[in-house]
């Protein structure tokens, strides 16, 4: 079984994966796809879309786990942004077959710490204990695309795709 789990953002976009079954882990990388605030916005939803087609062809997922989108009071025009990236990373799924699911930022937070409300380091830290990791993981995109992919190889029992929501 093989997820990557994906944090959206339009400057820098977040990419975990892992392999293994249920609570094993086989192997895993993580990294993340930076974009320059120079380029026009269409480039720089391109070069997100383009460049994780080419990591899904290379990497043959069975399901990618987003963080589901959302948008602070004092900042709406995130939440659009975030919008827009997302719909670039369903985009590529879709171009592949490959299912995707979205985990909101408070159920990842209280499945992989226990609490909802969990800031980003100890976020990070149930992240790289669940590796065995010494080091931190940088950048913090990347850990948190991390704990999206190990949710998604949590969530899937014996081979049986537990998905009810279609692309």
């Amino acid at each position: 079984m093989k997820v990557i789990g994906i944090d959206p953002g339009l400057s820098e976009t977040g990419v975990g994966i892992v392999s293994g079954m249920g609570l094993q882990i086989e192997g895993y990388a993580f990294g993340s796809i930076h974009t320059s605030t120079n380029n026009f916005i269409a480039s720089r939803l391109n070069t997100i879309y383009s460049k994780l087609l080419s990591l899904f062809h290379d990497e043959r997922p069975d399901l990618l786990v987003i963080e589901d989108v959302f948008s602070l009071p004092r900042y709406p025009r995130s939440g659009i942004t975030l919008g827009q990236v997302t719909g670039v990373i369903y985009l590529a799924g879709f171009q592949v077959d490959v299912p995707v699911i979205e985990v909101s930022v408070r159920e990842a937070k209280k499945i992989l710490t226990g609490n909802g409300k969990a800031d980003k380091v100890q976020l990070e830290k149930a992240v790289r204990n669940r590796l065995n990791l010494k080091k931190p993981i940088r950048p913090t995109h990347a850990s948190d695309a991390m704990g999206l992919a190990l949710i998604g190889l949590y969530r899937y029992e014996n081979g049986l795709n537990l998905l009810d929501k279609k692309q």
